[in-house]
């Protein structure tokens, strides 16, 4: 039988996925996360935005002495690849800022953190050809973007083209896809981003999430491809959000499902799915221990 390998994915960013200013979730949410990890024996990685190590390099500090991977989220959770689609007041980066604002990013998660970030994750797993690219260039070794919901063509880590992310090449970056359910019948046309599974584990719990694990990596064995699962979770989804947030000028009302069972109720639930995953002797890594075992 292929060896389970599962990433917990941890992007360190403001609070509500960056719809606020507020590193609440930061700053609460990550010690209980940390201190789970550390229960439950399993570690992560922990993709900062630069804003947010430069904001908490307290907290930079207890995840990089806690043995936990720290790594990059780009410099202010901007669009950096290729947007899936529109949000309000958030247009992708051009192709020259990419590097600067990434080599930015890598100098400030460093700094805040006392060690060398060489994992990157694409805030909402927009990335591109192009962020790949800098990426090698910059010295980075694992890129955990791709969104195997949207592109539905890699479901293994891989070494991508310097002409197509989302091909097989010889770039020294690794891809990671990210967790999605592949054998659903989605609903969604075109994106189909009910295949994602975030937030699920809180909204109906880490034992559904489990099974919908469990059914891709049947999937996996189907298509005689190795069996990783990559989650994207976020520290403020461990500390009770708010339902609206007032700035002045303008209030953010998220969806109700982004905030729904924030705090103690998501911390049962992801120690369930890990519990889960435990069982079935699955064996957690970090990002950087990837690159190695897909060299």
């Amino acid at each position: 039988m292929k060896p389970i390998y599962v990433l917990l994915g941890v992007d360190m960013e403001t609070d509500v996925g960056s719809f606020t200013p507020f590193y609440e979730g930061v700053k609460h949410g990550t010690p209980l996360l940390l201190d789970l990890f550390a229960r439950k024996g399993v570690g992560g990685t922990f993709f900062f935005t630069g804003d947010c190590a430069k904001e908490n390099p307290d907290v930079a500090k207890i995840v990089a002495e806690s043995g936990n991977e720290i790594g990059c989220h780009s410099l202010y959770h901007e669009t950096l690849g290729d947007e899936l689609f529109p949000i309000p007041g958030i247009k992708p980066l051009l192709p020259f800022e990419i590097k600067p604002r990434l080599e930015i990013c890598k100098e400030w998660v460093g700094k805040a953190s006392g060690v060398t970030p060489t994992s990157f994750r694409c805030p909402r797993l927009w990335g591109s050809t192009a962020v790949v690219n800098a990426l090698e260039e910059i010295g980075f070794t694992c890129d955990v973007t791709y969104p195997m919901y949207y592109y539905r063509e890699q479901f293994a880590p891989y070494h991508p083209s310097r002409s197509d992310w989302t091909k097989k090449g010889d770039s020294t970056v690794l891809e990671v896809p990210n967790f999605a359910d592949m054998t659903m019948e989605s609903k969604d046309p075109g994106l189909e981003r009910d295949r994602d599974q975030w937030p699920l584990f809180r909204t109906k719990g880490g034992e559904y999430l489990l099974e919908r694990s469990k059914s891709f990596l049947d999937f996996c064995d189907d298509k005689d491809v190795p069996r990783v699962l990559a989650y994207y979770i976020h520290p403020w989804e461990f500390w009770p959000m708010e339902k609206s947030y007032n700035f002045g000028e303008a209030t953010v009302i998220p969806e109700e499902f982004i905030t729904e069972n924030c705090g103690e109720a998501a911390l049962g639930e992801i120690a369930k799915l890990i519990d889960g995953l435990a069982a079935m002797s699955a064996k957690f890594v970090m990002a950087n221990e990837l690159t190695k075992i897909f060299a």
